[in-house]
């Protein structure tokens, strides 16, 4: 365990002397609230009475009376605590020893009161009886204010993924974020059930991992003694109910992927899927757009959403460009009818970096991810890829290098994927062997794997069907204008944190001077400091010696680096 702070060793000192008064700082029996902090202020009435609870914060003690806030789930409410009203006799314990002494910021209380509105119109509980319901003994990570200016704010993103608890106390804004994510899934969930589509749930460990080109994680069974893959998706198994006869499945699906991690990626992920009978891709694009359109009203109120310096506007219809006309667009090079080893050096004159493992789906690819996905700002459907680019996919009508599928961009990223389902049992096993030889010659992104029973499943026939995935994730980062993954999940994947290390308070001082500026001349951190010559030594010793910080001599001087 790291060594606690004074604040904390302080604040179970004040845990002993609760429970010298008698008072259980954890109760356990209900606590009967009938208001929340919005409910006051919307229902109010001077002298109601009301049963409140929630966090205390920001008390402004005043003698025999003080003001103070109560936040809960809905928000805060002012209140009002006066000794006399709290210890109408003789005994005054209760105001001066247990709320001035014993409570502190964070703590959760329960309050009985009476509504009242103070001389600056303000409303506030006035506070008849109180009780602790559960002790707080770390400190929250309160911003402070001084002359309008905000210091110490829980601003770090590492710190606010990692105790996303504290985060959500204490930026009301995140809190928001959540709720319109819940919105989101709710609306999508409503547009499919009132077009009468089921919500079903497919197997998240799965013997082969199908349905996308991924790298899977892996994990054992005891029992069977067989591997077991957490799913890279649930295309497959959504598929095969088609084929046992439901019209339109859809699933929200936590899908897993060994890859790696970046601001738009998080190892673990929310994916829609739905897929539609007697449905073909033209008909999808009808139905994705006006579902963006009821999901982006139901989230903002309005079609209209700003991601960063941009605005986006999801009102349906979109605009339609297929493959090899973008590509043609913004490159000059038309893909049509041409060889992989024509495609392979078009990309090394455009500057597209290649290798021997790619195949001609792979180097199409690359050339759109790198020249035509970012100009893509409103959403727009991109159609028609190469057959090579989507094993799961219907040949096109039209042409036969061709598939039907499309993908929607939005801001220069991809957010759905959709089909005209591949329903040809023979092409569809045709297109596996293919990808094995993908796999086999080095593509780690290609399939190494060919689920026979999903072939034998198509073999008893599945009728004409549309698929569509959407990424849950980044879907509601556009619509809450944040750019990074991690503000969208409650509890990303995070790096190993780093164990606590004691160290001396000169070393915390010195690290804390170093890690504003993360690097410092040698010579401009012990000015800083202001330590002899002696502890100066002895410091440093101690920040390199603990992995905190490192010494390098370069041309310019000795620095010192945050590790």
């Amino acid at each position: 365990m790291s060594q606690l702070s004074e604040q904390e060793l302080v604040r179970r000192e004040k845990l002993v002397k609760l429970r010298n008064l008698g008072i259980n700082p954890y109760p356990a029996d209900l606590y009967p609230v009938n208001h929340t902090s919005k409910q006051v202020k919307d229902q109010f009435e001077e002298g109601k009475q009301v049963v409140i609870a929630g966090r205390l914060m920001m008390v402004k003690v005043q003698g025999k009376a003080s003001f103070a806030q109560l936040q809960d789930a809905e928000g805060k409410i002012q209140v009002y605590f006066n000794r006399d009203e709290i210890c109408p006799g003789e005994d005054k314990v209760k105001y001066n020893e247990v709320f001035k002494k014993l409570l502190d910021f964070g703590d959760f209380i329960g309050i009985e009161g009476e509504l009242f509105n103070t001389k600056v119109g303000e409303k506030t509980v006035k506070v008849k009886d109180f009780t602790l319901l559960s002790k707080a003994l770390k400190p929250l990570p309160l911003p402070k204010e001084k002359d309008g200016v905000v210091y110490d704010a829980f601003t770090d993103p590492e710190q606010r993924y990692r105790q996303r608890y504290a985060d959500l106390v204490v930026n009301p804004k995140v809190k928001e974020v959540f709720v319109k994510r819940t919105k989101l899934f709710n609306a999508m969930r409503q547009f499919f059930n009132d077009a009468g589509y089921f919500e079903v749930e497919t197997p998240v460990l799965q013997p082969i991992p199908g349905g996308a080109a991924a790298r899977p994680f892996i994990t054992h069974h005891n029992a069977l003694d067989v591997p077991l893959y957490m799913r890279i998706a649930n295309e497959l198994y959504l598929k095969r109910l088609i084929v046992g006869g439901f019209d339109g499945v859809y699933e929200f699906s936590k899908n897993f992927r060994n890859e790696g991690m970046d601001r738009t990626h998080n190892p673990e992920f929310t994916a829609m899927e739905i897929y539609v009978s007697y449905k073909d891709y033209n008909w999808m694009m009808d139905f994705c757009e006006r579902l963006l359109e009821h999901c982006a009203i139901a989230v903002n109120g309005t079609t209209k959403a700003t991601f960063g310096e941009h605005e986006i506007d999801f009102k349906a219809p979109y605009a339609r460009v297929t493959m090899a006309d973008s590509i043609k667009h913004f490159t000059g090079f038309d893909i049509t009818g041409k060889t992989e080893d024509e495609i392979r050096q078009a990309a090394k004159d455009l500057g597209v970096e290649v290798d021997a493992t790619m195949g001609k789906g792979k180097l199409i690819d690359e050339i759109f991810g790198e020249k035509c996905e970012g100009n893509y700002i409103q959403p727009t459907y991109i159609t028609d890829y190469p057959k090579e680019m989507s094993p799961l996919c219907k040949e096109h009508r039209d042409n036969p290098e061709l598939t039907e599928r499309f993908e929607l961009m939005v801001c220069g990223k991809e957010i759905a994927n959709a089909y005209s389902e591949l329903n040809d049992p023979i092409d569809q096993r045709e297109r596996f062997e293919d990808q094995l030889k993908l796999a086999a010659k080095g593509d780690d992104e290609a399939t190494e794997f060919i689920d026979h029973d999903f072939l034998r499943a198509l073999e008893y026939g599945m009728p004409p069907t549309s698929g569509m995935g959407i990424g849950m994730d980044r879907l509601i980062m556009f619509l809450t204008n944040n750019q990074s993954i991690q503000e969208v999940l409650f509890f990303p994947q995070m790096r190993p944190e780093k164990k606590a290390v004691a160290v001396s308070e000169d070393a915390k001082a010195v690290f804390e001077i170093l890690k504003k500026a993360e690097k410092l001349e040698l010579i401009t951190l012990k000015s800083q400091s202001g330590l002899s010559n002696k502890k100066w030594d002895k410091t440093i010793k101690e920040l390199t010696k603990n992995n905190l910080a490192k010494v390098e001599k370069t041309e310019d001087g000795l620095f010192v680096s945050v590790i």
